[in-house]
């Protein structure tokens, strides 16, 4: 990374992140970029604005220093002429961060799984060099333009490490047991919050805010059982995503290796198209020349129906799959759709 200030276009602003506001540029040598900037405020004093500026070169140059396929390339580094102003360009990702995806709703099976492998691949080169995220979550997940997914905004990646363990600090839902319980995490704790990443990627905005917020109930323990699925998620998916929250760290999954063999083996079929509106969830899947549709209505604990049909791409009849025959139990249908949905 080259420290200089480039003759750089700034555009539209694209996000904001910890000690700076990005905006899409064009750069000289790189073309379209993203450039992280921090300015002095007017009420700031000198003192102030200087510990500031450490810590947002700091995070640069940890994101520099983390140079991977799957992380967010800097290419420079460089302050205003005045003084007054400091940023840092990096890769514009064309796809935008997860955070767009997460709010639309749950993404399929497979389209998780290949964004968990690769982040996977860049949190393992983080952690090999001593340093950890503490603050996975969708919008840190950036797409490139080949539709890679990288990690990114390194505002408080951290190397400060005394037997393994750094100060607590992230975002407040996706901090694990042990920071509520001593106000510390470690390389376990991005594994804990990549989980949780994971689990909000397969359900979508709308599904997580029917539970509680995590914030306030994680301290309790057990947060892992209190999660609650869509039907169609596997168990093991399941399974794996409840070993990388343990509020044991000598219990929960130990390592990214663990992680990446476990992803190995999960199943991404039927791979169906999942939208939570309301009280409806719908279903959807191509099944050779046919689709195959799910829907759900929960009406109230004890009033849910559901019912799947396959309609033909083309000329031909609407085939009836399956159903609750009228209202049932919200646990009975559950049960119902999981085997439906599964198989």
């Amino acid at each position: 990374m080259n420290n200089h200030v480039s003759n750089l276009v700034i555009g539209d602003h694209i996000g904001s992140g910890h000690f700076g506001d990005v905006h899409a540029a064009v750069d000289q040598v790189h073309g379209d970029v993203a450039v992280k900037i921090i300015s002095k405020k007017d009420d700031q004093s000198d003192a102030d604005w200087d510990a500031a500026k450490a810590e947002f070169l700091r995070e640069a140059r940890h994101l520099a220093a983390a140079e991977h396929p799957n992380v967010v390339p800097v290419y420079h580094l460089g302050e205003s002429l005045d003084g007054k102003s400091i940023r840092y360009c990096m890769k514009l990702c064309a796809g935008g961060s997860l955070q767009s995806q997460y709010e639309a709703g749950p993404m399929r099976l497979s389209d998780v799984r290949k964004v968990g492998n690769e982040v996977l691949l860049g949190l393992s080169n983080l952690h090999a060099r001593g340093m950890i995220h503490r603050d996975i979550k969708p919008g840190n997940i950036l797409i490139d333009e080949n539709g890679v997914a990288r990690l990114g905004d390194f505002g408080l990646v951290t190397d400060e490490l005394l037997h393994g363990y750094a100060i607590g600090a992230g975002y407040r839902d996706h901090l694990a047991f042990e920071y509520w319980e001593l106000g510390i995490t470690s390389a376990k704790s991005d594994i804990w919050a990549l989980g949780m990443t994971l689990y909000r990627l397969l359900h979508g905005h709308e599904w997580y805010l029917e539970s509680q917020l995590p914030r306030m109930v994680i301290a309790d323990g057990d947060f892992r059982d209190k999660l609650k699925w869509l039907p169609h998620i596997p168990q093991r998916w399941r399974r794996t995503i409840r070993a990388m929250m343990h509020d044991d760290t000598d219990l929960r999954t130990q390592n990214v290796a663990q992680v990446q063999a476990a992803f190995a083996g999960l199943p991404t079929e039927p791979d169906w198209e999942c939208e939570v509106g309301g009280q409806q969830v719908r279903w959807r899947r191509q099944q050779g020349g046919r689709v195959i549709r799910v829907e759900w209505n929960r009406n109230s604990l004890r009033r849910h129906d559901w019912r799947a049909w396959s309609e033909p791409i083309g000329p031909g009849r609407t085939r009836n799959l399956g159903g609750s025959n009228g209202q049932v139990g919200s646990q009975v249908a559950i049960r119902a759709l999981e085997t439906f949905l599964r198989t």
